[in-house]
């Protein structure tokens, strides 16, 4: 039985692939008679199979770059539409979406929908070719055949890429990923730094290669004193340093260094390995290479396509068949292959961003080493994370709900931890309080129980891993009562993450816990003018700021707000969907000014390039949140503000707070231009009317039409009480409207006008009727008005 010639998988990108030597002989396969309608059909239809054969390493393999611009991947499809009239319209249109997209994306986002076809390409190929060559001779792998001129590759000759392009490594693309550490990991390839310092750090040659081309030139303090520790003796790492100083890479070249150990020791091992076995290894480990540069490009755009693709590729009889022989086959092999490249880093986070940030900084300083991760993380799709598992990475950055999850679907990558080398727990302090990340105590009972291993490295890293509350006396005054300090809190810290020896501890964090380059700062309102002020803030200091609520309710309660003021804001909390998350971060870090509103979901960790002010709308309920949050701003040397917006009710917070980071002076108030509130107040009020009615109409519609959709499942009459708010007749409804419309008008023209006055006073003709204004004379920034403030009030009081 003979595969279509031209197979069915052909498309705008190549595969690797490898040919297989015959060993055995084709043999007959009995078909059931009953099978046939009629008897004639038994000497039509003939089955064969190959049980002994070899995969070898095909001699032609190579990769073939196309980069085609739309109008002509457009004109092609339509082109192929008409050369292969054979395929049936459903499947064509498929290989069309399919052909469309992988021309849309950039070459390494091929290799990421290779993978799905692998295993049936493998299958077609092994009919093909043995019905093409005959016994005994080792046949050719289709990507040895790409060479043969086709009819089609002509028309677009300029687009081919030269040998030297294929053997390039894809830097190109993985800088052109989206996301939020691009501009903190944007590489100086003109200009590599000099990284003598990091020699005396026992850091791996790979590592210092990919810290040059970062432009990383020197160590951070908590780096130069964790690496040594753990690269040289060792060493568990217990770290507290403050927020914004480097503590991703205090645990990620470490990590690296021991996969990159025993790799060397594994391959010393299995240095008697036959040449077939190794050039076999080396094409895997290429193609799981390019696979993983793909992985970094389609981080969220293939989520979905990804499953939706599958569906494409699984039809056609002859593929079925020769499955059934080869996937049992598959099966062993990656038994084997799991134990031969076993997990050897897990990186646990307490959130989704954070994991997915950590992922990019340990891919950028492993660039050279061909480590392969993995992200493990809720809101994505399980089965794609499953697919990613079977590639067998080295290093797992995880959320501990999905990795607890995977874990007990005994995945195979999974199953043995006791091969762990390195376990990392990020903010560590958020991940083992009570009552949180209730897998992951579970997981850490695993790890220290049936599989511990006790050479494991752990690592322990948080900000305010050593900040310690104090105790109320009426705590104190009970029997077995005791003082937490930071000796017991590191104590009970070690026991739960299940360090048995005596770690390393390093503590660089200041009597305050937050950064020395912050300015903190606060103003005392009632709740109802939080409003104002923020407001106020945001139109007078433009710039990168974080405002931190405390509810979701709050969140979307600012963002329809301040969309109604044009303000545009970006809102960011547990209940919106992960992509939606992401691509809020990374229009943020894209803006140069722009308003984040965000609940404590996004303040432990995340590196956002230039955040300018950080904003306490709420003030928050304990003081790790609080150096968290502020932590967002002030970065790596940075200067940056922190306000409190203090009403009543967050006055016993505030007062904690304070006495928890033994402040020594009392945080300045901000400075407030009164003259500008009676306008912003007036603005601020018509918005919230606006909102109001929005929001109750939305809610009303939102309820009566499920009810209305209930009523009529189960045919039953609606009675008018279940419905929220009255029936209203058409003349209130347009009245309502009416209203409605008359209020955005109003506050369109309020917005239209200059809030902030110009200087200048005199008014002069001109040709259009009325003289151009800028919107703001602002000549100072948000920090510029905290300083000259202070300053004041020194001359004063001298």
């Amino acid at each position: 039985m003979k595969a279509r010639k031209g197979g069915r998988f052909r498309s705008s990108f190549k595969m690797k692939r490898k040919g297989i030597e015959v060993v055995g002989e084709w043999k007959t396969v009995q078909i059931d008679p009953n099978l046939f309608a009629e008897e004639e059909f038994r000497d039509i239809v003939c089955l064969e199979e190959l049980t002994e054969y070899k995969l070898v390493s095909s001699s032609k393999v190579g990769i073939v770059k196309e980069k085609k611009r739309k109008a002509e991947s457009a004109s092609e499809e339509g082109n192929e539409e008409a050369e292969e009239p054979v395929a049936p319209p459903k499947k064509k249109k498929k290989n069309k979406d399919l052909r469309s997209q992988t021309d849309k994306s950039s070459t390494p986002n091929a290799a990421e929908i290779d993978v799905l076809v692998d295993k049936e390409a493998q299958g077609n190929e092994i009919i093909e070719e043995a019905n093409c060559e005959g016994h005994g001779h080792v046949t050719e792998s289709m990507s040895s055949r790409k060479d043969t001129p086709k009819k089609k590759k002509k028309k677009i000759p300029k687009n081919k890429a030269s040998p030297a392009e294929e053997i390039l490594p894809s830097v190109a693309t993985s800088k052109k990923v989206k996301n939020w550490t691009t501009e903190v990991l944007s590489a100086s390839t003109d200009q590599k730094a000099d990284v003598s310092a990091w020699k005396d750090l026992f850091v791996p040659e790979p590592v210092l290669q990919a810290l040059s081309y970062l432009g990383f030139s020197a160590p951070t303090p908590i780096q130069a004193l964790a690496l040594p520790s753990a690269i040289r003796d060792n060493m568990d790492v217990l770290g507290a340093a403050e927020t914004g100083s480097g503590k991703t890479l205090a645990f990620a070249i470490p990590m690296i260094h021991s996969v990159l150990q025993w790799q060397k020791s594994n391959n010393s091992t299995t240095r008697n390995d036959s040449v077939s076995k190794e050039s076999h290894q080396h094409h895997d480990e290429t193609r799981w290479e390019n696979e993983d540069e793909a992985e970094k490009v389609t981080h969220q755009q293939v989520e979905d396509s990804g499953d939706e693709d599958d569906a494409s590729f699984t039809t056609g009889c002859v593929k079925v068949l020769e499955n059934v022989e080869f996937d049992s086959d598959d099966e062993t092999h990656t038994v084997d292959s799991h134990k031969k490249r076993p997990l050897l880093g897990l990186v646990l986070t307490p959130t989704r961003e954070l994991a997915v940030q950590v992922k990019h900084h340990i891919d950028a300083v492993a660039k050279f080493t061909g480590i392969k991760t993995a992200i493990l993380v809720g809101g994505m799709a399980a089965q794609k994370q499953e697919r990613v598992l079977n590639r067998k990475p080295e290093i797992v950055i995880a959320t501990p709900g999905r990795l607890w999850e995977l874990v007990k679907e005994r995945h195979p990558h999974l199953s043995n931890l006791r091969q762990l080398r390195c376990l990392v727990i990020d903010e560590a302090d958020r991940m083992v309080e009570k009552g949180h990340f209730l897998e992951l105590s579970q997981l850490l009972e695993v790890l220290n129980d049936s599989q511990y291993n006790p050479r494991r490295q752990t690592f322990v890293f948080s900000a305010t891993l050593t900040l310690v509350h104090q105790t109320p006396t009426r705590v104190l005054q009970k029997k077995n009562a005791k003082k937490m300090d930071k000796k017991t809190k590191l104590e009970l810290l070690m026991e739960k993450v299940g360090i048995k020896g005596k770690p390393k501890v390093i503590d660089l964090t200041r009597k305050e816990a937050t950064v020395e380059t912050l300015t903190e700062t606060r103003i005392h309102c009632n709740t109802d003018e939080k409003d104002y002020y923020l407001y106020y803030f945001l139109l007078q200091y433009p710039g990168r700021t974080m405002v931190f609520a405390n509810s979701i309710d709050c969140v979307k309660r600012l963002s329809s707000l301040l969309t109604i003021l044009n303000c545009d804001p970006l809102p960011l909390h547990a209940n919106m969907h992960q992509k939606q998350r992401l691509k809020n971060l990374e229009r943020f870090a894209e803006r140069e000014s722009c308003v984040l509103l965000t609940t404590d979901v996004a303040a432990r960790g995340l590196d956002i390039p230039n955040v300018q002010h950080v904003i306490h709308y709420q003030v928050p309920r304990t003081s790790e949140l609080y150096v968290h949050r502020s932590g967002r701003t002030a970065r790596a040397a940075n200067e940056g503000l922190s306000l409190l917006l203090i009403g009543p009710e967050d006055l016993i917070n505030f007062r904690k707070i304070y006495k928890t980071l033994e402040k020594s002076e009392e945080l300045p108030f901000f400075p407030v231009d009164a003259k500008c509130m009676t306008s912003i107040k007036e603005r601020m009020n018509l918005a919230r009317q606006i909102e109001k009615a929005e929001f109750f109409n939305s809610r009303a519609k939102q309820h009566n039409s499920w009810l209305q959709q209930a009523a009529e499942a189960l045919e039953m009459d609606l009675d008018d009480n279940m419905l929220m708010g009255k029936k209203a007749s058409e003349q209130e409804e347009s009245q309502k409207q009416k209203m409605l419309k008359g209020m955005k008008k109003q506050l369109k023209h309020m917005l239209s006008q200059p809030l902030f006055k110009v200087l200048m006073k005199t008014k002069y003709p001109t040709q259009s009727g009325k003289l151009l204004l800028p919107q703001t004379s602002v000549g100072y920034s948000a920090l510029g008005a905290v300083s000259k403030k202070q300053a004041k009030k020194k001359k004063s009081i001298k």
